[in-house]
């Protein structure tokens, strides 16, 4: 079923009622979505509201969604539910879902990224394109990850990141600062388990027998997925590429789990062993629901953005220039280092590492 935000929506939507995400109370049916809040489809990015003032997920299986005037509209066997897609940052489609093509462009055109995901958000399948239209950040990233040097500085950063009420040595090396790490991965599970009263036998499951799992390990992955999902819609939001990751790398979302581990020790972790502790019947929903609060006391949103540009050391200033027209044309590459002059059989003699072309020439 929808899990929609706030978690108010499931009485109000069997009296046919409408959900207001933004004030975060229930609507009559009959109140125009657009007397809430005006939430017509764009194109220009410059008119859709910024990825850290969105909402942040929303989790749905086994449903029909459909475009409406100005939200979608969430058909289920117990009534229909619209959300106005311009305040969403995330939708993850679960099995049994159906969307229609109108549904996908209104998603599309408000930038939120829809994913294609497993039973209970679990797994990934497939996304869609979402963020900004320029590839400055993407090329910065790029850029970092293909020279070992660079690439060092934003892994150092990164650990260094997670560290956020000690002060690091300087004189560690990467190897001690992973040992230091694993210290302190280890230490936030001990101290959840000790805080809720819930057993931890380590991270252990079965990807081809879910319901195998121990409850912890089930919320863990639950939370875990929640916070990829998000993560992926900021680093799309920002221009960057999920496939260019630094600390984890040879997967399409490695920047993301670089990115996730940033805040599973505060977030995720102590969130699973409470929802364990309470043995909630569905312990998957229970841990959606949970996380959606605490990334929102937590101001995840609003920090993803920042934090990204920080351990990349990137401004966040920037504009996109194509913001407001995607079909404006970009600028030809033009090559530096060797004269205009050189001959394409010269140019495509060169070898790794090869200078100068032009003197070549």
């Amino acid at each position: 079923m929808a899990e929609l935000i706030f978690d108010i929506f499931i009485a109000a939507r069997r009296r046919g009622a409408r959900l207001d995400p933004l004030n975060r109370c229930v609507r009559p049916a009959y109140v125009p979505l657009h007397s809430i809040r005006e939430a017509s489809l764009k194109t220009n990015l410059l008119d859709i509201g910024r990825f850290d003032d969105r909402l942040s997920f929303l989790y749905i299986d086994r449903a029909i969604v459909k475009h409406t005037t100005n939200a979608i509209a969430i058909h289920e066997f117990d009534g229909v539910t619209e959300v106005p897609v311009s305040s969403l940052a995330l939708l993850m489609l679960g099995p049994g879902t159906r969307i229609s093509h109108q549904a996908i462009k209104a998603l599309a055109d408000n930038n939120c990224l829809v994913v294609w995901s497993g039973e209970f958000g679990i797994r990934f399948y497939a996304c869609g394109m979402g963020g900004s239209r320029h590839s400055r950040n993407l090329l910065k990233q790029a850029g970092l990850a293909l020279n070992d040097r660079t690439r060092l500085r934003v892994v150092v950063r990164m650990y260094c990141a997670r560290f956020t009420e000690d002060r690091i040595d300087s004189a560690l090396t990467l190897e001690q600062l992973r040992g230091k790490e694993g210290v302190r991965v280890r230490q936030a599970y001990a101290n959840a388990s000790a805080a809720y009263g819930v057993p931890w036998h380590g991270r252990n499951y079965k990807r081809k027998d879910w319901s195998a799992g121990d409850p912890v390990n089930r919320a863990l992955s639950a939370a875990n997925a929640c916070l990829y999902g998000l993560v992926h819609a900021a680093i799309l939001s920002g221009g960057y590429s999920p496939a260019i990751g630094f600390i984890h790398c040879g997967k399409q979302l490695s920047f993301v789990y670089d990115i996730a581990d940033l805040y599973k020790c505060e977030l995720t972790i102590p969130l699973a062993f409470e929802m364990a502790a309470r043995h909630p019947e569905n312990i998957e929903r229970a841990v959606r629901q949970e996380a959606r609060r605490r990334f929102h006391g937590a101001k995840l949103m609003k920090r993803l953005l920042t934090d990204i540009a920080g351990v990349l050391d990137i401004s966040e200033d920037a504009p996109d220039e194509f913001a407001d027209d995607p079909a404006l044309p970009a600028q030809l590459w033009e090559p530096q280092g060797f004269s205009a002059d050189t001959p394409i059989g010269t140019i495509l003699a060169f070898k790794p590492g090869d200078k100068g072309g032009g003197d070549a020439a």
